[in-house]
This record gives C-alpha cells, structure tokens and sequence, in this order.
C-alpha cells in the first residue's frame, strides 16, 4: 500500500506530526506491517485518526462509530489486541469483513491511555500471524512515548489560557476597585456590598464584571444612582 495520511479535526501542528510520525515509522520499522492507524480521542471531539491508506482509515472509522472491532476492547480491557488471522477469527463480523476486503488478513490495536487521552495504534499485515511480536516492540515504545508528549502538550496549552486569564484579570483589576469606590461613594456603603451591586449588574445585563466597571468609571456614576440603590436592597 503507498503511503497516504488523512487526518481529521482541528489540531494543533505538533499533534498532527505526532500522529503522523506514530504511523509513518510503525509501518517503516515493521516488515510484515503493510499499514498503520492512530486514533485520538480526547473527550473534546469526535476522534480524530491518521492513517498511511484511505482503506485502513475506513477500517477504523467502521469501529469507531459501531464499536464491531478491536479498537473497542483494546480500551476497555487497557491491553493489546492481537487478530492472528481474520479468515477464523470471527469476533467482530462488520470489522473482519471489511478488513478481508481490504486484504488485510492480521491485525494488531495497542492502546495508550493517559491523563483523559486515548490513543490507540492499529497495525495491519497482508499475512496471518505476521504481526505476532509488534505488541511489544518499537511500536509499543513509540505510542507510549507519542501519547506522553500529547498530554504534555495538553497541559501546556491548558496553563497558557490559564495564564492569559489571569492576566485579564489582573488588567481588570484596577478599573474594578474605581469603580467600587464611585458605588461606595454614591451609595455611602461599604467595600463589600459595593462589589457586590457590581456583581448583581453585571449578571443582570450579562456583561463582563470588567466592562460594567469600566462603564461605572466612564460616567462617575452619574445617571446610574436609582439602579445601583435599587441593586443594592436587593437580597
């Protein structure tokens, strides 16, 4: 089979290479191997596959969304998953069927979990048996180390919208204490309950806490007494 890879779904860059290079060098570095799938699903969207043939692409998308295939009880029993031979191996009728189609009569699904992540690696071979040992070798090696470095990715990217939040938030802050100090001046209350009438806006006009402030700054409050007394006898 000549090598071709699809990948669906938003990625970053770095996720794509890594799926692409989990397939590309499964099938390079195992002789017997005629082609490979990985799939990721993160919980966050369909899963996603590379793939170097459209045939074995179609073979995973079959499993994936009817469950007739090995990919399932790879996850769900966390070990490899090792079809011999397809032509007797009759456990999943739809998914053997498409596979002897497509001349593949081996199969071979490692699964990878981590962190919220599931990977798995397909690997495909035209004769029975050929693919006997891949569970536990290079493959093996190369998906445990692709996945580490997807959840490292996943929480690097999760601290930098952290990060971005708490830095809005710290660029809110100064405009927030103005404005709570006008409410305080205009309803003669305290830190507390001037924040809290903030608050009250800002959910009732469902706006940003930031962007009522600032609106509160911008006018000094003026125009706005009867509705921040009015928010302020509120329970």
């Amino acid at each position: 089979m000549l090598p071709q890879r699809e990948f669906e779904g938003p990625e970053p860059a770095s996720t794509v290479r890594r799926l692409q290079q989990l397939t590309e060098v499964c099938v390079r570095s195992l002789p017997a191997c005629c082609g490979a799938v990985a799939t990721l699903d993160d919980g966050r969207q369909e899963a996603r596959t590379s793939a170097t043939h459209p045939d074995l692409a179609a073979l995973v998308s079959l499993q994936l969304h009817s469950g007739d295939g090995p990919i399932r009880t790879a996850l769900d029993s966390g070990r490899p998953v090792d079809a011999e031979d397809l032509l007797t191996d009759d456990r999943w009728p739809r998914y053997r069927a498409m596979a002897l189609g497509s001349g593949v009569r081996a199969s071979v699904t490692l699964p990878f979990r981590r962190a919220g992540i599931d990977l798995t690696l397909n690997l495909y071979g035209f004769r029975p048996g050929s693919l006997q040992d891949a569970a536990h070798g290079p493959a093996a090696a190369l998906g445990e180390e692709i996945t580490t470095g997807l959840v490292r990715d996943r929480r690097y990217r999760a601290a930098l919208t952290e990060a971005g939040q708490l830095a809005t938030a710290l660029r809110s802050r100064p405009v927030i204490d103005q404005a709570g100090g006008i409410v305080m001046y205009v309803l003669g209350c305290d830190a507390d309950e001037a924040y809290g009438v903030l608050r009250r806006l800002s959910q009732l006009t469902n706006r940003k806490l930031a962007d009522v402030a600032a609106g509160v700054v911008r006018t000094r409050g003026r125009g706005l007494e009867g509705e921040l007394s009015r928010l302020a006898a509120l329970p």
